[in-house]
C-alpha cells in the first residue's frame, strides 16, 4: 500500500514539473530562432512555409497583446464588439505580413548573444543575424514577456534599435488620425491587406 502511495506521488510531482517548468527566454528565442530556420531552408514552397511560419508565430508570439498595444488610447474607446473584430482583424494581417516577410529569407542563421532582464515581465533577449554575400549582419533584440515563466512569448522585436510594434503603432495611429479616429478606416486597411 506504501509503495502505491509513493508511486501517485512521484507520478503527480513528475505531471507537475512537466506541465509547470520555467522556460529561460534566451533558450526560448533561439528554439524559436531555429525552427523557423529549418523551415525556410526546406526545399517547398513559399506558401508551405508561410503556414507553417504561421503555426510558429501562433505559439510563441503575443499577437493579442501586440495588437492592443499597436491601437494606442484608441482601444479605450471600442465596444466588446468592436475589441472581438479587431483582435481577429490584427491576428490575420500580423501572420500574413510576418509570414510573407520571412518566407523571403532562405535560411537565416541567428544567434542569441546575451540577455537583459527589465523586470519580472519582461527580458531583453539580444542576438545577431549572420551576414551574408547579399546583406550584412543585423541586431534583433526581442522583447520576451516572461509573466508566466512556463510559457514565454515574444512581444517586440528591435531591429537595429527599430521597434517593430512601435512602428506599427504609428502606423495605425496615421490611418486613424486621418479618418478621424474611425475605427472602420482601420477595419477596413486591415481587411484588404489580407484578402491581397
Amino acid at each position: 500500500m506504501k509503495i502505491k502511495k509513493i508511486v501517485v506521488v512521484v507520478f503527480l510531482y513528475l505531471f507537475n514539473y512537466n506541465y509547470s517548468y520555467s522556460i529561460e527566454p534566451e533558450i526560448f528565442v533561439q528554439s524559436t530562432v531555429n525552427r523557423a530556420s529549418k523551415i525556410l531552408s526546406e526545399n517547398i514552397s513559399k506558401e508551405k512555409k508561410m503556414d507553417e511560419l504561421r503555426l510558429i508565430a501562433k505559439e510563441t508570439v503575443d499577437i493579442r497583446g501586440i495588437g492592443f498595444y499597436t491601437l494606442g488610447s484608441v482601444r479605450k474607446t471600442l465596444n466588446d464588439d468592436q475589441k472581438k473584430r479587431y483582435a481577429i482583424l490584427f491576428e490575420e494581417y500580423f501572420l500574413k505580413s510576418f509570414s510573407s516577410r520571412l518566407a523571403e529569407y532562405t535560411n537565416p542563421e541567428i544567434d542569441v548573444q546575451s540577455k537583459e532582464i527589465l523586470s519580472e515581465n519582461y527580458t531583453i533577449v539580444n542576438s545577431l543575424l549572420k551576414g551574408t554575400p547579399e546583406r550584412p549582419e543585423v541586431k534583433i533584440d526581442w522583447r520576451i514577456y516572461t509573466k508566466k515563466p512556463e510559457n514565454p512569448l515574444i512581444r517586440d522585436l528591435i531591429i537595429e534599435g527599430l521597434s517593430l510594434a512601435r512602428t506599427q503603432k504609428e502606423e495605425f495611429s496615421s490611418i486613424l488620425n486621418s479618418n478621424d479616429n474611425d475605427i472602420n478606416a482601420l477595419f477596413k486597411t486591415l481587411e484588404e491587406f489580407s484578402k491581397n
